[in-house]
């Protein structure tokens, strides 16, 4: 009998990293609403993404670190694959022209398939610009803070412990957050914050800026506060042996040409 000989073809993938700004009323859109919104721009920008196999495919995508309703942010990320190459310049193009008013795409980047080096998997560190609105009704009619704020910075950092309540789905427990603050400091029109983030350690911005209201003598319930995510970091792993080093997520990915 004829011997019939079946040759695989090698499936292209590549793994890319997209980075985007929230601003504006899409802040209020949750977490889950967001990640559906892009499974749908991603199919009508016409990009190569992969799917899963077998009987219910889905798009592979993943979110590095999701972000909290009302919080603003110049950088977000999600990784997908893709099946054909496609240059990040186009890519980004792409994307932008079906995106709606407040989230821009701003990186498309190619990043290791390991899939220890997943967004999701490598989250370490996130900073804030923490702003206080003259009223709850508008983010951005923003207060002018007291020169005294910066003292009061720098004698909420002095404290050997910062301990608040930390709540859970399922406890209440005092934690001592300081260790999770990185940086701290005082600007002329809020504060910024450098903070642990991720699987291992996780700080959310709204409990310092409680737990520093508080420490300033001012009533978290009566203070507008409006969070904006800065960026979101990895351990840099070129760093030297021995010390801690921090790098954006797209810095680990590199642009296709």
């Amino acid at each position: 009998p004829a011997v019939v000989l079946c040759v695989m073809a090698e499936v292209y993938v590549m793994k890319v990293r997209i980075k985007f700004s929230k601003e504006g009323p899409v802040k209020f859109v949750g977490h889950l609403d967001t990640m559906r919104y892009f499974q749908k721009a991603i199919r009508r920008a016409e990009l190569p993404v992969a799917f899963s196999g077998g009987y219910s495919p889905h798009m592979i995508m993943s979110f590095a670190q999701p972000l909290g309703v009302g919080v603003t942010s110049d950088g977000e990320y999600f990784d997908i694959e893709i099946t054909k190459p496609i240059s990040s310049e186009n890519a980004v193009a792409q994307l932008n022209a079906v995106m709606v008013e407040g989230i821009e795409v701003i990186s498309f980047r190619e990043i290791s398939s390991d899939k220890k080096a997943s967004g999701m998997t490598i989250v370490a560190a996130a900073d804030y610009k923490v702003t206080f609105p003259e009223t709850f009704r508008h983010a951005e009619e923003i207060r002018v803070l007291p020169e005294s704020w910066k003292g009061k910075v720098e004698a909420f950092m002095a404290q050997p412990e910062i301990v608040v309540l930390k709540k859970t789905k399922r406890s209440e427990k005092e934690v001592n957050i300081k260790p999770m603050i990185y940086e701290m400091s005082a600007l002329d029109d809020g504060l910024y914050l450098y903070l642990a983030t991720g699987s291992e350690q996780n700080l959310k911005p709204d409990l310092v800026a409680e737990a520093f209201l508080k420490f300033a003598g001012e009533d978290p319930e009566e203070t507008p506060v409006h969070i904006h995510r800065i960026d979101v970091y990895a351990k840099n792993p070129d760093a030297k042996e021995g010390k801690t080093e921090f790098i954006s997520l797209d810095g680990l990915g590199k642009d296709i040409l």
